[in-house]
């Protein structure tokens, strides 16, 4: 039987042109990167995680589902500051709920990555676009900081290079590029145009760039700061101001060098001038396929689109006081619930030493360097592919998604519903006297004949 408009749950191009054919208990995918490939190969994967598994004597083991969530909701309810890290890959609903035990918790709520993107925006605003008028209209495309041939390869394939648009109807042939970027990456040999500058001069070159359009000449100094010859910064800006309809891309490597969302925040100050001109926009290429779905739900629940301390009773938002690496750095949380994202493989290494240190639950599907430190695994469902819900495009564009396939696990049907079944039981320890209170429950150790009963009490302490 084959699938069809199935959406890709790899990247935040989230592609939703992709059909899959079952044929003997294997996954044959088309129109799909070699990226996405290895993501419907993880629904098969011998290495998925079956069933939730306990760090006992130093081990993880198989133990009940009821007994997992049981021992989870301990360690979140006693803790006095817990961190809930949400990933990017799941739904916008388990966002939804995610963000909810935090509030009841009064714990701390985060995400990885794009924060540098989202505070630019907060300072300056963005004259954005979706990827279908960039097909259509965009004869100018900028991509700064990224390389999309390599990281996002359909990207450029469906909306920005080569499509044919109502307006680009010849497709690249209508189009020009530029490539800003220290390397020379296979998007930069691609290009009409490379700016290659010097690593960590992006916010100078955007600078000289503004100055330029201004009218002015900038100092002679910026050439040996950026390597960029005033000339090349002429013909680049000259390109940008005599196009119909431009759209820079930026990346990481923009709001990764120094300057952070200042970086940011220029860059849209550049396109909001460039607009004087010409029709420009600028837009964001985000790795992973949900990515800017926290920074929507969040937004719209309380305000904030990430960072949140529930501490108060109320949302409170200071990047740089409350968000995850600086969190960890000062050693300022006691427990940690991460949730679909591999975040020791994200933070500094003095981070990854104290997420060592604290209880750690963990969400996922597959193996990874933050499952193999965690004290609790809750095996994941993947989105799109064994459930519905809801993914935001790299354009800020929601995506609804349905499955062609069930859910593989009888106790849980999505990561949505998993977050659930641990909320009702986090509720339920409300009415108790003490969360190390002597009741007995049972964990139930698959691979072991006997079942063992352990208190509350005596599961947190082996885990910490």
């Amino acid at each position: 039987m084959i699938h069809k408009n199935i959406v890709c749950p790899v990247c935040g191009a989230a592609c939703d042109d992709i059909q899959v054919e079952i044929k003997n208990g294997k996954i044959e995918a088309k129109n799909v990167c070699k990226m996405g490939i290895s993501r419907f190969n993880e629904i098969t994967s011998p290495r998925r995680f079956k069933q939730p598994l306990l760090k006992f004597g130093g081990k993880l083991r198989p133990v009940s589902w009821d007994g997992a969530l049981q021992i989870a909701a301990d360690i979140l309810f006693s803790a006095k500051r817990p961190l809930i890290s949400i990933g990017s890959e799941t739904s916008c609903e388990a966002h939804e709920v995610g963000l909810m035990i935090g509030e009841y918790l009064g714990a701390i709520v985060d995400t990885i990555g794009n924060g540098a993107t989202v505070m630019g925006t907060q300072e300056a605003g963005k004259v954005g676009a979706t990827e279908g008028q960039k097909k259509n209209r965009a004869d100018l495309l900028v991509y700064w900081g990224t390389n999309p041939l390599e990281s996002m390869p359909r990207q450029m394939s469906r909306y920005g290079v080569f499509p044919r648009g109502y307006w680009t109807k010849r497709g690249r042939f209508d189009r020009t590029i530029i490539t800003v970027d220290p390397r020379k990456t296979l998007t930069a040999k691609a290009s009409d145009l490379h700016v290659q500058l010097k690593p960590d001069s992006d916010y100078e070159l955007i600078s000289a760039l503004l100055t330029l359009l201004h009218g002015k000449t900038p100092h002679h100094s910026v050439e040996k700061i950026t390597g960029v010859p005033v000339s090349v910064m002429e013909e680049m800006l000259n390109m940008m101001k005599n196009c119909n309809f431009g759209t820079i891309s930026v990346g990481v490597g923009l709001s990764s060098s120094p300057g952070k969302y200042r970086n940011i925040e220029i860059a849209m100050n550049l396109v909001k001038e460039l607009n004087k001109y010409s029709k420009f926009t600028i837009g964001v290429i985000r790795s992973n396929c949900n990515a800017a779905g926290f920074n929507q739900v969040a937004s719209y629940m309380y305000g904030y689109p990430f960072g949140l301390d529930f501490m108060r009773g109320h949302p409170r938002y200071n990047p740089g006081e409350f968000t995850t690496v600086d969190l960890l750095r000062e050693k300022d949380v006691d427990a940690a619930f991460i949730i679909c994202a591999d975040l020791l493989s994200q933070v500094p290494p003095d981070c990854a030493a104290y997420l060592k240190e604290i209880p750690l639950i963990c969400l996922d599907t597959i193996p990874c360097p933050t499952t193999s430190i965690s004290d609790i695994v809750l095996p994941g469902v993947v989105d799109s592919m064994e459930c519905e819900g809801t993914f935001y495009r790299l354009d800020d564009v929601p995506i609804y998604f349905e499955p062609f396939l069930d859910s593989p696990f009888k106790f849980t049907q999505s990561n949505e519903d998993t977050l659930k079944q641990l909320f009702e039981i986090i509720k339920g320890k409300q009415n108790q006297d003490s969360i190390y209170q002597d009741s007995i429950f049972p964990v139930t150790y698959i691979d072991d004949p006997n079942t063992q009963n352990c208190s509350s009490r005596s599961q947190i302490s082996s885990v910490q």
